[in-house]
């Protein structure tokens, strides 16, 4: 990335790359793989029931103890391809503009991170029709993530820590979102989707239902505690996000994380090219990051 390291390069490479020029297209295909690798394995795997047990698992850290003679599991590729198309389409690359001088990096991370990328897939993944109606879209710029959460039966106090809004103003907008809805006679529009198999058959059907896995909510401690971890994670930039995301919470190897970096072109130590970077400096730089957000987690009590 080292030829689109500006803001206003980075725009140029979006614009190149979203009428389809080949060499752009695989410059943006290699920033955004480290981004859709991550998802592509934390959503497959919450996903999976039984097929890690039938098929050989194509993520690229596979799942389960099928055996070498199985079939493989396309679920993985699939997504992959599903996240690439979603995060580098014509459109998306075209809403790109550099903003506070963010890299396109940071758009697509935003993007990869956010409810309504997880739900649109799980819309695909499970093949689900239904899309937020233009009339509850209208009560607020949030009332879609809201009807989502709504539908997929997260609480009122969750839904509150995810769109970062008070309480108060959630719950007004969860009545009106449900009045709408009940005038309209489409409350059944918030029903949670039944989750489907697909790869073991019944003798009646093609595809066996599965039960709906029982969520038990946090207690408030747990939820308190989840909601300033998301605050103070909320400070750290971009980069200190995805070193903690990739080297603490997903353990990924060192070198995988160098390598990514290096082909991203970022730079961890002021000074230091990208591909001089090494696991010293790498190390050093996550225990920054964690020190930063302990310092922040600290302040919050």
């Amino acid at each position: 990335m080292t030829e689109y390291a500006s803001p206003d390069d980075q725009l140029e490479l979006a614009r190149v790359a979203a009428t389809g020029e080949k060499h752009a297209r695989a410059q943006v295909n290699q920033l955004v793989h480290p981004l859709i690798d991550y998802h592509t394995n934390k959503f497959c795997k919450r996903f999976c029931y039984e097929n890690c047990r039938i098929y050989r698992c194509s993520l690229s850290k596979p799942l389960g103890s099928a055996t070498a003679e199985a079939l493989l599991c396309e679920w993985g590729n699939a997504s992959y391809g599903w996240m690439l198309d979603d995060l580098t389409s014509e459109n998306r690359l075209s809403k790109y503009k550099a903003l506070n001088n963010a890299s396109l990096f940071d758009y697509l991370y935003q993007i990869a991170n956010s409810l309504p990328f997880y739900e649109r897939w799980k819309n695909w993944r499970f093949g689900r029709r239904v899309h937020v109606p233009t009339y509850i879209q209208a009560i607020d710029p949030v009332a879609a993530q809201i009807f989502y959460a709504l539908r997929a039966g997260t609480t009122v106090e969750l839904i509150a820590q995810q769109t970062g809004l008070p309480r108060p103003k959630v719950d007004t907008l969860c009545r009106l979102i449900v009045n709408t809805l009940t005038k309209r006679n489409r409350l059944y529009l918030l029903d949670s989707p039944k989750t489907e198999s697909l790869s073991e058959q019944s003798d009646d059907q093609n595809i066996a239902h599965q039960r709906d896995i029982p969520v038990i909510d946090d207690s408030i401690e747990q939820q308190d505690e989840k909601f300033h971890f998301q605050q103070g994670w909320a400070q750290l930039d971009t980069i200190q996000q995805f070193v903690l995301e990739a080297l603490v919470i997903n353990n990924q190897d060192t070198q995988s994380v160098l390598h990514a970096l290096r082909e991203m072109d970022i730079s961890i130590k002021a000074g230091v090219p990208a591909e001089q970077a090494d696991v010293q400096q790498l190390y050093y730089f996550k225990r920054k990051a964690l020190a930063q957000l302990a310092g922040y987690l600290k302040n919050e009590e």
